[in-house]
């Protein structure tokens, strides 16, 4: 189990390398474009080079890219397009970098319920990947459920899988998102239950990452309130809880808190889930 983070690309991708080092992430998430705009810019091709040699040199991996946050597979007819595009690109960058793929948030159903947007999620989906390298996963993230978000439970994301029959659709686990649900997994029987309801769902050999990330908010708030590890209502023993689970012996672990100081995932964090990840190694 690699334990990493979100880390800058400010200077370009591979500048996300040596921002991984300094924190002692292993592994590590990034953004390859602005999540806040729909217009993508392309890594120039020396950004490229530069970031899978660092890779290599230093053997932090994998890695994934977040996808936009204006991606909306429920939305109108013109969002989806914009939405189809928006991942396409990210799935390509995420190729050219050599990433393993592209997290990225569902959207919301605008009131419409689940099963109205179901076929046209699946559609999109569908139309991403046909596009883009065999080689590169699209990895739904489940939604921390406020709202009409899309994702929020296994059950719908199990149903977005089976209608699109493709191994390159994967799922990333945010835990606060998780416990926001009103998934329970902060206790040890607890974790056992949620993951038993993900492979029936899902099945865990979809499982691609985890957004480590403890919870300002208590179980089933459906919230999206990112903590640092141990401090909120998972706690340190609920991520040792989470990380002893077999499920997750092979999966990269990376933080997307707020940090100590309020500018994202730091030292502390990292080595907090190190230590647990020491301790049930002894």
């Amino acid at each position: 189990m690699k334990i990493g983070a979100h880390v800058s690309t400010a200077g370009g991708a591979h500048k996300a390398i040596d921002n991984a080092l300094t924190i002692g992430a292993e592994c590590i998430q990034i953004f390859a474009s602005s999540p806040r705009a729909w217009a993508f810019k392309p890594q120039k091709p020396e950004a490229i080079g530069a970031f899978r040699a660092r890779s290599e040199e230093t053997g932090i991996g994998p890695a994934f890219l977040h996808g936009s946050y204006l991606v909306n597979l429920g939305g109108d007819d013109e969002l989806v397009a914009k939405s189809i595009g928006s991942l396409t690109a990210h799935m390509n960058a995420a190729t050219e970098l050599g990433a393993k793929g592209v997290i990225f948030h569902s959207g919301s159903n605008k009131g419409k319920g689940f099963d109205a947007v179901l076929d046209q999620a699946v559609a999109a989906m569908t139309q991403v990947l046909a596009n883009t390298s065999e080689e590169t996963w699209l990895i739904i993230e489940n939604s921390a459920g406020a709202g009409n978000h899309i994702g929020a439970t296994f059950e719908e994301i199990g149903r977005m899988i089976a209608g699109i029959s493709s191994d390159r659709v994967r799922v990333c686990i945010d835990t606060q998102h998780t416990l926001a649900a009103g998934y329970d997994i902060t206790t040890s029987s607890g974790i056992d239950s949620v993951m038993n309801e993900f492979d029936s769902a899902i099945g865990l050999d979809r499982l691609a990452a985890v957004h480590a990330n403890d919870s300002k908010t208590e179980l089933g708030s459906g919230k999206d309130r990112h903590e640092n590890i141990g401090l909120g209502s998972i706690g340190s023993e609920g991520f040792a809880n989470i990380m002893a689970h077999p499920a997750f012996a092979d999966v990269p672990f990376m933080l997307e808190v707020p940090g100590i100081e309020g500018n994202g995932p730091d030292v502390p964090n990292i080595d907090a889930l190190k230590a647990i990840r020491a301790r049930l190694s002894d």
